[in-house]
């Protein structure tokens, strides 16, 4: 059974925590989109490990990683993650496959990042992700095939830093970048990394004809996707299942079920439209009740979250780009203290009800909410594991959303742990 996990709304679903469940029953874990702007976080007896890059299953001993060729990848970045996960015991360099054609991050990436997120606002995280898409998609783009080849990765960088130069400072009024700071940390890297590269849609498929089960972990969330998000406040990335066919190499009938994973509300890190968005006491709530480790504040920048209530609407539309099978809802303990909870069913735009998720950021902007409200259960569902065994209200509000989305739930999260899930099956 091949497997991918996506997040529904926003990113920060808690998909990694789900990956992590689900990784226990597959033989490979792989990631395929996006970069080190994930912050992927698993709880394992109060410990805490946050993935950036590596796939998260890879917390299960001996189950080999596959880094697909629609990531970008910060290769510095990878390998601390990879020698701090070393250091907590686990052997990580044996298992790990780095697809040939997978793009590089560079240092120069993640300045005009910075760079440019200072004049148009967009929220990104840093991290180089947009920058590095955008040269793949210009066709001058570094790959790991060109890192094995350290004469050719020396040209082409050195051919980069002419017009990313020039950049700096004529458009930024930033100081240039030497070829020395930017291959340095390459260099320290080179023996380690170069026998992990190899052409994994190959890999793959020996895989499937070995009938390995194959979990693929999606990053960030299908609103956040480059063409089917709040454009263009969106990941630089198709962060729904339209990720895997391009990344993979081996099309899309490798996917048996997918797992859509939606918080129990909604969240938002960085700019753009935000139609439920709460603000003051309930949203101070919620942020400040998300688990005990973490609450809500990004794994990977810190900032805090946005906060606000369900979104009947948003959630209409990603089930239907991912096609999804069933649903996993998670941080559902974060609504205990709420005496009513409002789920957002339609929106209302300039006297207009929308059932549908408008593709225009203009649009969504201006766009009310249209609530109806439930009971809240004020009691804990903490730790519960049987779905009979949680308050009867938050019974109906699980069943409000498998009747509103049209498909089954399949986990329930009371809690930041592993063993903090009930399975509705």
């Amino acid at each position: 059974m091949n497997r991918i996990v996506v997040g529904l709304q926003w990113g920060d679903e808690g998909k990694a925590k789900i990956v992590d469940i689900l990784a226990e029953q597959a033989d490979v874990n792989v990631r395929f989109q996006g970069g080190a702007n994930a912050g992927h976080t698993v709880v394992i007896d109060n410990k805490k490990y946050v993935f950036h890059l590596i796939p998260t299953g890879m917390l299960y001993p001996e189950k080999p990683g596959v880094v697909a060729g629609g990531m970008v990848v910060d290769l510095p970045t990878l390998v601390k993650e990879a020698k701090d996960l070393e250091a907590e015991g686990l052997t990580i360099f044996n298992r790990l496959f780095l697809s040939d054609r997978a793009h590089l991050v560079m240092k120069y990436h993640k300045l005009l990042d910075e760079y440019e997120d200072e004049r148009k606002g967009i929220g990104t995280t840093k991290r180089g992700i947009g920058p590095a898409y955008a040269d793949k998609i210009s066709r001058k783009g570094i790959r790991l095939i060109d890192f094995k080849h350290k004469e050719i990765f020396t040209e082409l960088v050195k051919e980069h830093l002419r017009e990313k130069n020039e950049l700096f400072e004529k458009v930024y009024g930033k100081p240039p970048l030497s070829l020395e700071e930017v291959l340095e940390p390459y260099e320290n890297i080179r023996e380690l990394t170069t026998p992990l590269i190899t052409n994994t849609a190959i890999l793959l498929e020996k895989f499937q004809e070995e009938n390995k089960n194959i979990l693929f972990e999606g990053a960030q969330g299908t609103l956040l996707d480059i063409d089917w998000g709040t454009y263009p406040f969106v990941t630089s990335s198709n962060s729904s299942i339209c990720g895997i066919p391009g990344a993979i190499g081996t099309g899309l009938r490798v996917i048996n079920k997918s797992i859509g994973i939606m918080k129990a509300y909604t969240t938002r890190v960085g700019n753009g439209p935000f139609p439920t968005e709460l603000f003051g006491e309930t949203c101070d709530l919620i942020r400040g009740t998300g688990n005990n480790i973490g609450d809500e504040f990004g794994a990977t920048t810190g900032r805090p979250r946005r906060c606000g209530w369900l979104d009947l609407v948003a959630l209409r539309h990603t089930v239907r780009v991912n096609d999804i099978d069933k649903l996993a809802i998670t941080k559902l303990d974060v609504l205990d203290k709420m005496d009513k909870i409002m789920v957002c069913v339609n929106y209302k735009y300039k006297g207009e009800v929308l059932h549908d998720f408008p593709a225009a950021e203009y649009i969504l902007k201006e766009c009310e909410p249209v609530y109806q409200t439930y009971n809240g259960w004020l009691s804990s569902t903490k730790g519960i594991k049987k779905h009979e065994q949680l308050p009867k209200d938050a019974q109906k509000y699980i069943k409000m959303i498998e009747n509103e989305l049209g498909k089954p739930v399949y986990f329930v999260s009371t809690g930041p742990g592993r063993e903090d899930c009930i399975f509705m099956e």
